[in-house]
């Protein structure tokens, strides 16, 4: 029992080093990992050994940093590549970047956040950083409200807590007011987002649902508010958006007459 503890500890702990790497910088030595999770450096040397030896950790010989390995990206490849949502939904946004030059982003959720699936870039709409396997909040972007749609008011109390973070003055931060964003998102098909998370950007997103009707992910243009254009352009890219969801939701076998209420 007293062994199976220890090597319990020792993945949990392997797990904590690794994921240092998801506080912002590429690159960390050892007193900065033992600081960021407590571990003794130590430790942190031992198990950074470890983990380089299987390809997960690499170090710059020349500085002494460590960064995260290679192993990790075939990792990941296998993880989109055995999604269903990704798999269907990966060739309609990189579509849809490509033809109205903004962002488009799938995105499905975990626990009280939403998960980005893949992002494709347009011209009008550049990032300096991969969206790919970070996260947001649900209350404050379109991808997230569509997430939300299956769910009651009690059920989205329970999951998102009292207090909803506000990251701009625009931020949706009190419960009333976002079951009726949810109302409204849900009569019309889609949701929109506009300086709720960034300011100066906004997105237009719809739900996909798969053969059990059930909402599985979501789907959205994004960009800059001058390529965005909301006012001028909300009907044509809520639109186009809705169609390439509905376009992923029927690969994924999803029957329109199967649309399921939320549950109490």
């Amino acid at each position: 029992m007293a062994a199976e503890q220890s090597g319990n500890q020792s993945v949990e702990r392997a797990i904590s080093v690794l994921r240092a790497f998801l506080e912002g910088k590429p690159e960390l030595r050892v007193s900065d990992i033992a600081r960021l999770t407590g571990i003794g450096q130590s430790t942190v040397s031992r198990l950074l050994a470890t983990l380089e030896s299987a390809r997960l950790i690499g170090k710059d010989e020349d500085s002494g940093f460590f960064r995260l390995g290679m192993d990790h990206v075939s990792l990941a490849a296998a993880f989109l590549n055995g999604n269903p949502v990704h798999r269907e939904a990966r060739p309609v946004a990189q579509r849809l970047a490509q033809e109205l030059g903004l962002g488009a982003n799938v995105a499905v959720r975990d626990g009280d956040s939403l998960f980005y699936l893949c992002n494709f870039e347009g011209a009008l709409a550049p990032k300096a950083h991969v969206l790919m396997g970070s996260r947001n909040p649900l209350h404050a972007t379109g991808l997230g409200k569509c997430l939300l749609l299956s769910s009651t008011a009690e059920q989205r109390r329970a999951l998102l807590g009292d207090d909803l973070h506000a990251y701009t003055v625009s931020t949706v931060t009190g419960h009333d007011a976002l079951d009726a964003e949810i109302e409204r998102s849900r009569a019309r098909g889609y949701a929109t987002e506009v300086e709720e998370l960034a300011l100066g950007r906004a997105c237009v997103a719809a739900p996909v649902r798969d053969a059990s009707g059930e909402i599985v992910a979501g789907l959205s243009v994004s960009g800059p508010l001058s390529a965005i254009d909301l006012h001028r352009r909300e009907a044509e890219l809520a639109g186009t958006v809705i169609e390439a969801a509905d376009r992923v939701a029927l690969a994924l076998g999803y029957q329109a007459h199967r649309i399921l209420a939320p549950r109490g």
